[in-house]
């Protein structure tokens, strides 16, 4: 037993982040439930006490003792507050997004951790959260336009990407009866052309970090009509939309030249019980092998800082640009 690592999970600080990262039926499942370590009131938005946790063998204890454990696991870890507290024999499993963010990677790096991040992980050419992607798209859709007082019926909509997200978002928007465009990659010149056509542009798709550019600058929003909607899922700010910055639930639109912004960053915690079951059943098969040490592909892969030392291209480009 003594061979064998723990892990912490947290409750997330971040305003509104009620996403928790394990399920009891989850936890049942486990060869070695014991080496769980749970925040008290783990469960509790939920409506999961935490002597269900306790009666299959996890233990709940303070904030502090889980910052302990050899592997700590928050779902919005990039955003929390323990980044400054690891020890370097610990290791940091969540979404990370460290790619956009050099404080959250100087961060990290200094502390010598092992960081596995989520946004990394895929079998089978599937990503690991492809249920959370997803989600992001349906809740940022559904709250969007509950936020902007329309129905998607009534609009004409110019959905950009074509992974889970864009998915999540376009089962919405059609479901619910909306006109909706998809634009690919390689289309920004026709999105730079049509930008009028719509009511609502819809972006899911990643940005490259390494482009200097924008699918649609500032100076774009002036060929939109007055009182159009973007909704920036992806939200990296600066990025795709160069106007784009993130916000939050309590203030999550802002208008610019009467162009109305959604950039919600993390919408499936708006849905936090359907996520945190695909949260929970993706990162089950994972957990026992961390438990014991078991370095599999997905997770040597999802290996994005080690030592100390950065070791994925894409953050070092993007140090470089910076």
């Amino acid at each position: 037993m003594d061979s064998l690592k723990t892990i912490g999970f947290f409750k997330s600080h971040k305003e509104h982040e009620q996403r928790i990262a394990l399920l009891p039926q989850d936890l049942a499942q486990l060869a070695h439930p014991k080496q769980i370590y749970l925040e008290k009131n783990y469960g509790t938005t939920l409506g999961i006490p935490d002597d269900i946790y306790k009666s299959l063998g996890a233990h709940i204890v303070s904030r502090q003792e889980t910052l302990a454990q050899d592997i700590v696991c928050e779902p919005k870890i990039g955003d929390s507050d323990i980044l400054d507290n690891l020890q370097a024999h610990q290791t940091v499993f969540g979404w990370i997004h460290a790619t956009q963010s050099a404080k959250i990677t100087a961060s990290l790096a200094k502390t010598g951790v092992r960081v596995i991040a989520w946004e990394h992980m895929s079998e089978d050419n599937q990503h690991t959260f492809w249920r959370n992607n997803e989600l992001a798209g349906e809740a940022a859709i559904m709250h969007a336009f509950l936020l902007t007082g329309q129905m998607p019926y009534d609009t004409k909509v110019a959905l950009i990407g074509r992974g889970s997200v864009a998915f999540g978002a376009t089962r919405v928007l059609q479901g619910l009866g909306a006109d909706v465009t998809v634009i690919r990659r390689n289309q920004e010149e026709l999105l730079t052309h049509t930008l009028g056509d719509y009511d609502v542009i819809v972006n899911a798709s990643l940005w490259d970090v390494n482009r200097c550019d924008h699918l649609i600058s500032q100076a774009d929003l002036s060929l939109m009509n007055p009182g159009a909607l973007i909704i920036d899922i992806s939200a990296d700010a600066g990025g795709g939309i160069e106007t784009s910055r993130i916000t939050t639930f309590t203030k999550p639109i802002y208008k610019v030249e009467q162009i109305t912004h959604y950039v919600v960053d993390h919408t499936p915690s708006l849905l936090y019980k359907t996520a945190s079951k695909s949260i929970s059943k993706a990162i089950l098969p994972y957990l026992d092998d961390l438990i014991s040490s078991i370095e599999n592909d997905v997770l040597i892969q999802a290996t994005i800082i080690e030592n100390g030392q950065i070791l994925d291209p894409d953050i070092l480009a993007f140090q470089k640009m910076i």
